[in-house]
């Protein structure tokens, strides 16, 4: 990935947000020369390696899993949206700048190995729903419907865990421009529903882009 120093990200308290707040991953493999890519929800544990590890399930029907195990790269897109040179202060004064899209990402290299055993995948299974059900009035859990149902379903998918060797992140969110562009941008995004992405515009570490090594 094409990262630019300013836009780099290297806290891991960072890049384990944007991974866990948007846990829907792009799973990109590779097998016979093809590339493939699935949409799948990921869970990440810290202490699962020296950079932790991400775990998750894919349908029986799905040949992602005869493939074996191999190298494999996880996307992670955090809040993303277009700026328009005309939310930059400084535009109505040069006229010298152009429409960008700001975003954040996290590149997750790393290890699959299939895990296609029913432990594990209750084991998986129950942490993802209670993580995703926990904002709801009455949270869904798995002994809520008929046993037999719960193992036909667990019999219909495979599980598969991803230990980590690297990660990088990028977040572009307009740290190349004057402050007063950048408050400009984010009242303009959070104006239009884009909280969480203004707020990240507008916290200093981002903002400056002075991470450590």
């Amino acid at each position: 990935m094409y990262t630019p120093e300013h836009f780099r990200v290297r806290e891991p308290a960072a890049l384990h947000r944007i991974m866990t707040t948007h846990p829907l991953g792009v799973l990109v493999t590779a097998h016979g020369g093809v590339l493939d890519a699935n949409h799948l929800p990921f869970e990440f544990d810290p202490e699962g390696g020296p950079l932790g590890m991400l775990r998750a399930h894919v349908a029986r029907a799905n040949p992602l899993w005869q493939q074996g195990d191999g190298d494999v790269l996880v996307i992670f897109r955090g809040k993303e949206s277009y700026i328009s040179p005309n939310w930059y202060p400084s535009k109505h004064e040069t006229h010298r700048l152009v429409p960008t899209w700001n975003y954040e990402v996290v590149h997750v290299h790393g290890r699959l190995v299939v895990r296609d055993d029913e432990r594990y995948l209750r084991g998986v299974l129950a942490r993802l729903t209670r993580t995703h059900e926990a904002q709801e009035p009455r949270p869904w859990k798995m002994g809520d419907s008929p046993a037999s149902y719960i193992d036909t379903m667990l019999a219909a998918v495979v599980g598969i865990e991803i230990t980590i060797t690297a990660i990088e992140g990028k977040s572009k969110l307009s740290q190349n421009r004057e402050p007063r562009d950048v408050q400009g941008a984010a009242e303009t995004l959070r104006e239009r529903g884009q909280a969480e992405l203004a707020q990240a515009m507008q916290e200093p570490p981002t903002r400056s882009g002075d991470r450590p090594s």
